[in-house]
Parts: C-alpha cells; sequence; structure tokens
C-alpha cells in the first residue's frame, strides 16, 4: 500500500519553531532519498529539503538553508523537518515524498506563520 501521512504543522509566530513529520510505506521509502516540499496559495510546489537514503547527504533550498533540518528514521520509515526562525514566507502547505518526487502524495500539512 503506498503511502504517505504528513504531520505536525500549525499557525505560529514568527521567530517560532515546528517539527514536521511523515511517515512512509515502505514501497516509497526503502532504500531512496526522501525530501519535503512545500506549496504556498497561488505558486507551485518547490523543493525545500533532501536526505539520502543512508542520512550521509543533506541538501537545502537556499529560502531555509540554515534554519531547516532534515532527518530520517529508517526503520521506522519515517522523515522529519525541524524548521526553526519560521518566516510569514514560510506558509505553505509542506509535503514529504522521495526524491526523485514520485506521482503519488499525500495530504500534506498546512503550516502558518504569523508576522
Amino acid at each position: 500500500q503506498v503511502q504517505l501521512v504528513e504531520s505536525g504543522g500549525g499557525l505560529v509566530q514568527a521567530g517560532g519553531s515546528l517539527r514536521l513529520s511523515c511517515a512512509a510505506s515502505g514501497s516509497i521509502f526503502s532504500g531512496n532519498a526522501m525530501g519535503w516540499y512545500r506549496q504556498a496559495p497561488g505558486k507551485q510546489r518547490e523543493f525545500v529539503a533532501s536526505i539520502s537514503s543512508g542520512s550521509s547527504v543533506e541538501k537545502y533550498a537556499d529560502s531555509v538553508k540554515g534554519r531547516v533540518t532534515i532527518s530520517r528514521d529508517n526503520p521506522k520509515n519515517m522523515v522529519y523537518l525541524q524548521m526553526n526562525s519560521l518566516k510569514p514566507e514560510d506558509t505553505a502547505v509542506y509535503y514529504c515524498n522521495r526524491v526523485p518526487r514520485g506521482t503519488y502524495w499525500g495530504q500534506g500539512t498546512q503550516v502558518t506563520v504569523s508576522s
């Protein structure tokens, strides 16, 4: 069964922190790099961060570099995104997926940052 379930979003003031979680089915997770993506209203979905299957390589979009950390727990098929120093422009629905992104998407988790 293909499954991606994101959680951990919410409403936070600028400067605050959130930790997003993603539970993935083995067919998507195992052996694949995983990533976080986001889509703001009226904008295309964009890459945020990725992590290799063995956690040795992390990549970040310039817009979040230094404020966000991606991690994964392979035995649990989980991916996390720790977001600090949040800005209003981080407001979006956040999704996880493998890298390169697959065609199946979960429901995402809403992150809203107030100024």
